[in-house]
């Protein structure tokens, strides 16, 4: 039997988006955001709040990089999304991070997170109290490190932070549980 919990945010997993742009004057800023997704084969999708600054700077240069967060780096992952750059201006200094600029975009790219998509502003959602940017892949980088044999990301060597929404709590995922588009085959003929 189901207990009724109310209104909860209750998709997970959920994943710990690393959020970079520059600002009008080429400062870096980051921001930790769990709510994006992949919406299409070369865009994703970020539904953020209109007035962080990260968004700002977003809208402004019309270019942002997305990384994923990882366990060896919870502790500035977490940081930044804790600390506003309206009230730090040197947040991002204060994180450790390093970055260098995006050979495809105008945005920085975090070097110590493993995987990052670089990303141009495709178009803004606002609708009410909604409010998102859909950014167009132009590139995505990954550090060899996470790389299996094929040069593809192996999900096992990230070691990705993915966020719960019921106790708020980061978690690593990487344990493989099955084949995507093959686990339910044998369904398929069943009447």
């Amino acid at each position: 039997m189901k207990k009724d919990l109310g209104v909860l945010e209750a998709v997970f997993p959920m994943p710990v988006l690393m959020i970079a742009a520059y600002d009008e004057n080429g400062t870096v800023n980051v921001m930790n955001a769990a709510w994006g997704q992949i919406c299409d084969y070369k865009q994703i999708a970020l539904f953020l709040d209109e007035s962080h600054k990260t968004t700002e700077n977003i809208l402004k240069t019309k270019a942002f990089t997305v990384a994923l967060a990882d366990r060896a780096h919870m502790t500035e992952a977490d940081y930044v999304g804790i600390v506003s750059g309206h009230k730090v201006p040197d947040k991002f200094a204060r994180s450790g991070l390093t970055a260098v600029k995006s050979a495809h975009v105008n945005a920085p790219i975090i070097e110590e997170f493993p995987v990052v998509m670089e990303c141009e502003l495709a178009d803004v959602l606002k609708k009410g109290s909604l409010f998102g940017v859909i950014g167009r892949i132009v590139n995505t980088a990954a550090d060899e490190k996470v790389l299996d044999a094929q040069g593809k990301v192996d999900v096992t060597k990230l070691n990705a932070l993915i966020f719960d929404t019921f106790r708020h709590d980061y978690y690593v995922c990487g344990e493989k549980a099955g084949q995507a588009f093959r686990e339910g085959a044998a369904l398929k003929g069943k009447k």
